[in-house]
């Protein structure tokens, strides 16, 4: 797929693209006085009037994309919400009736929606069903042993490669409503910007974890990507998907793990159960070695509505921020800030 840079619509108004990112960084993504979600990636209520394109996206990291480039000119509706686990979701009702009432549905695929597959390919037989991360090159994907060889969905943990899927995505769009295919050019041009710098700023932050240190244990292995872009080294309690369940032989080697390399910390997931990590923590408390609780990370879904966390780069910068801090014991550098000293 052509690279938005590169589309003669994302050129318009290059020159104000570059002020735009440390403006909408700063003011309307996550941080500041107002700590609430940013007003640009709220869809504007049309009423019962059809002027917009009807976007259903099943996860919170598609739908805030999906706002970011479409603004006002869609209306995007999120399937699962704060704290969802989409391994084990199962659509309700009235998800089957926003998703037959669509426009345009979104997902993320590789089998991350698993118990949603048979309604989304009976869908896509009647309407326009995308899955976004489809089409990253299999050379990019990081393949799971312990998934019959399927490959890792957690894309979104690497904005690099998270920035292929939203070009898809954006793609998609402009095939629903092309009329409008020149505002989504510009918005996601921006979006695609701002990805750069939060992994050029990640980056920073995770080469100020000591080297001995950089090893990541969370409840399930969602962070591989993460981990493979960053540098870290990363042990999930249960497998890629949170059907599968950890064994006993598998807690007492990542408890080895933790005690033999001196793991200061490990993590919840804010979609994932915490009994798995608490299991770690008392392992490690009878072989003498005390690790902590470095805090709670977002896997697969999105922070609280209305809360920076709610947001892709919000979420992406609270991981960091908590990973850094947890496993270094000094505090990661704002991702505002840094943006605001690029300017």
């Amino acid at each position: 797929m052509q690279s938005v840079a590169h589309r003669p619509e994302a050129l318009r108004g290059r020159a104000v693209v570059a002020g735009l990112v440390a403006v909408l960084v700063l003011a309307a993504m996550f941080v500041g006085c107002n700590r609430r979600s940013p007003k640009h990636v709220v869809p504007q209520s049309v009423g019962n009037l059809r002027t917009t394109e009807s976007i259903v996206a099943t996860t919170g990291m598609i739908a805030d994309a999906a706002r970011w480039i479409g603004q006002s000119e869609v209306e995007v509706t999120r399937l699962m919400g704060e704290g969802v686990d989409p391994h084990l979701y199962k659509p309700a009702p009235g998800d089957l009736r926003a998703l037959e009432g669509a426009d345009l549905v979104l997902y993320n695929g590789l089998h991350l929606e698993g118990k949603l597959a048979e309604a989304l390919s009976k869908l896509a037989e009647r309407k326009p069903v995308v899955a976004i991360a489809a089409e990253i090159p299999a050379d990019r994907l990081i393949m799971s042993s312990d998934e019959g060889g399927q490959p890792d969905p957690h894309v979104w943990h690497d904005p690099r490669l998270w920035s292929l899927a939203v070009q898809r995505l954006q793609g998609a769009m402009n095939e629903v409503a092309p009329h409008k295919r020149s505002g989504f050019a510009y918005h996601a041009e921006v979006y695609l910007t701002v990805l750069d710098r939060l992994h050029a700023w990640a980056e920073e932050q995770i080469a100020t974890i000591p080297p001995d240190r950089r090893v990541l244990v969370t409840a399930h292995d969602a962070f591989a990507y993460f981990g493979r872009a960053f540098g870290l080294e990363v042990h999930g309690v249960q497998g890629i998907s949170t059907d599968s369940e950890a064994s006993i032989r598998d807690v007492n080697a990542l408890v080895d793990l933790l005690v033999g390399r001196r793991v200061p910390a490990v993590f919840f997931e804010s979609s994932v159960p915490p009994r798995t990590v608490r299991v770690l923590v008392e392992g490690c408390k009878a072989r003498g070695h005390e690790v902590r609780i470095g805090g709670e990370l977002y896997s697969d879904a999105l922070g609280p509505d209305d809360t920076p966390e709610g947001t892709y780069f919000g979420m992406f910068e609270h991981n960091v921020r908590t990973i850094v801090e947890a496993l270094s014991g000094k505090p990661a550098a704002p991702f505002s800030k840094q943006a605001d000293e690029g300017r």
